[in-house]
């Protein structure tokens, strides 16, 4: 199976093509970046398939970060993957953020438990906790950074994300066991790309994965309604 996977969630702008037969990335590449994705994504895209030898209907799917993340990029990635599976008339497959970087974590099949953590602003975290085997114990949301460290009952975390620093900072220091930490600024690519092949198209869609509303919302009466509505 061909996947193309695409990640804009957070602080980077990446895609890879994974060929499943040969376990192996046929091209990659991933740029650092906190804003900018509309204008590097589909640019990076067309280098990524050229570099595969590739065309859009030699793909099998096309797998796409949904977030928690930030709603911009978010919505760069999603729209992407969307217009190239309709182009390309194969399915989108959507995968969310925090089990992007759980894969990575859980893939090392260790004991410990896995938190992924992603900055929610304002002292809190979106999270969620997997056994080491990937099983769910809890399940994603944003809480603050209190109560998300109060959650994690199952034994020292392996911490992984965006806030994986911001918690091992808050991390009782009295704890029986030291926390493991991988403040990963953005998921690896080559993770979103086998997550989308082990997803089902039926019930993982490409569409975007919010945990809360945004920040930023319309006015209840903005300017141009009010000044239309003066006589």
């Amino acid at each position: 199976m061909l996947i193309l996977a695409i990640d804009t969630a957070l602080d980077a702008c990446a895609a890879a093509v994974l060929d499943t037969e040969t376990a192996a990335l046929l091209a990659q590449e991933s740029l650092p970046m906190k804003r900018g994705h509309a204008e590097a994504l589909m640019p990076l895209i067309a280098r990524v398939m050229q570099s595969a030898e590739l065309g859009f209907t030699a793909l099998d799917r096309i797998a796409v970060t949904t977030g928690p993340g930030s709603f911009t990029g978010l919505r760069v990635g999603i729209s992407a993957a969307r217009g190239l599976a309709l182009a390309a008339g194969k399915p989108a497959v959507g995968l969310t953020t925090l089990s992007a970087y759980a894969a990575a974590i859980v893939s090392h099949n260790k004991p410990a438990p896995v938190m992924s953590a992603i900055d929610a602003r304002h002292d809190h975290v979106y999270f969620q906790i997997v056994a080491g085997d990937g099983r769910q114990l809890v399940r994603p949301r944003v809480a603050g950074i209190d109560e998300a460290i109060a959650a994690s009952q199952f034994g020292a975390p392996h911490l992984v994300g965006n806030a994986a620093r911001i918690l091992a900072d808050r991390w009782p220091k009295d704890s029986a066991q030291p926390v493991a930490v991988d403040p990963q600024a953005a998921p690896d690519i080559n993770w979103v790309a086998w997550l989308g092949a082990a997803a089902d198209p039926d019930t993982t869609p490409a569409r975007p994965f919010y945990l809360r509303a945004p920040d930023a919302k319309p006015a209840a009466n903005p300017p141009l309604a009010a000044h239309a509505a003066t006589p």
